[in-house]
């Protein structure tokens, strides 16, 4: 006898396991994974079904590996992105923009493919606080008007607006988290430690900026925590309590790791010294408010500060 193909949508929702597509399943994206999935692998069949988005077809079993189901597509091949139609009740996107122009064609390409099957009910998308630009080191909170100074905050504004965009005009919840510095003693590249041991310089007190930190494990809960609780078409600020200068940063961290504490140099002398990306952090000073997260989303930082987050 022939067996019966019920479709997925058809079934009550009581019998579906939800399914999590992540977009962009680099560290952030495994750490989100990681947290969705129960512990105990004998109640992982309750929880929800995470996917995963990856262009590198050589990554899929180590996907498999941490519960994750992986999808081999490129988001910047838009034919092959087809199979994500229809297919998550929730997305977490945290891929980044292209290298270069002013526009995010990889969200151009996650909006068309979504909008062609059964929406999910919520999208959160992982941009950044550079959107605001300089702000001369005041408080910023998420109704701030934005002012990116560079082509990479310029794409991240492209993202936010035409993902915002779709979601007032589909019905589809999303969600904007715009992230500072993200950090963990675990992350390949995620302390200061390296930095130091080329020492290169910071800038004076009198020149200095302030600079935004959130640890990768809290941001990952940030992120889940906006996929069930954020708002429609609302921006959250993924960022502790700190609030630091950069070269209070590197010399708190010198000083945790018995390293010595960087140079100090003015910014002209900076200029000559390193590289224009790093330059360009240097040349933007932020406080970034995060009330939205804890009052909205109910989040508890578990690193309310770097110094907590370093220590760990």
């Amino acid at each position: 006898m022939p067996s019966i193909q019920i479709p997925r949508g058809a079934l009550p929702a009581r019998f579906r396991r939800t399914r999590v597509l992540i977009i962009g399943c680099g560290d952030v994206g495994q750490r989100i994974a990681q947290a969705l999935q129960p512990v105990a692998a004998q109640k992982r069949q309750h929880g929800p079904k995470v996917l995963a988005l990856t262009s590198s077809p050589e990554k899929a079993a180590a996907l498999r590996q941490l519960g994750i189901t992986p999808l081999v597509g490129n988001l910047d091949d838009l034919p092959s992105l087809r199979r994500l139609r229809g297919l998550a009740d929730r997305v977490i996107h945290m891929a980044p923009p292209p290298g270069q122009g002013a526009f995010d064609t990889r969200s151009a390409h996650v909006v068309r493919v979504l909008r062609q099957g059964r929406l999910p009910k919520a999208l959160v998308y992982g941009s950044t606080t550079g959107v605001y630009g300089n702000c001369d080191g005041a408080w910023v909170d998420e109704t701030r008007t934005l002012n990116p100074t560079t082509d990479r905050a310029r794409r991240r504004v492209d993202a936010e607006q035409r993902l915002l965009h779709f979601g007032q005009h589909s019905g589809l919840r999303v969600q904007v988290l715009r992230i500072p510095g993200i950090y963990a003693p675990d992350r390949e590249g995620g302390t200061p430690r390296g930095r130091l041991l080329k020492g290169l310089p910071v800038l004076n007190a009198q020149d200095d900026v302030y600079t935004n930190h959130i640890h990768a494990d809290d941001l990952a809960r940030i992120a889940i925590a906006a996929m069930w609780r954020g708002k429609p078409q609302r921006v959250y600020h993924a960022s502790d309590d700190t609030q630091m200068r950069m070269g209070e940063y590197f010399d708190l961290a010198a000083d945790l790791y018995g390293m010595p504490r960087p140079p100090r140099v003015t910014r002209d002398a900076a200029q000559q010294m390193l590289a224009p990306t790093m330059l360009s952090f240097m040349g933007e000073s932020r406080r970034m408010r995060n009330a939205r997260i804890k009052q909205e989303l109910r989040v508890r930082l578990r690193y309310p500060t770097v110094l907590q987050g370093l220590v760990a």
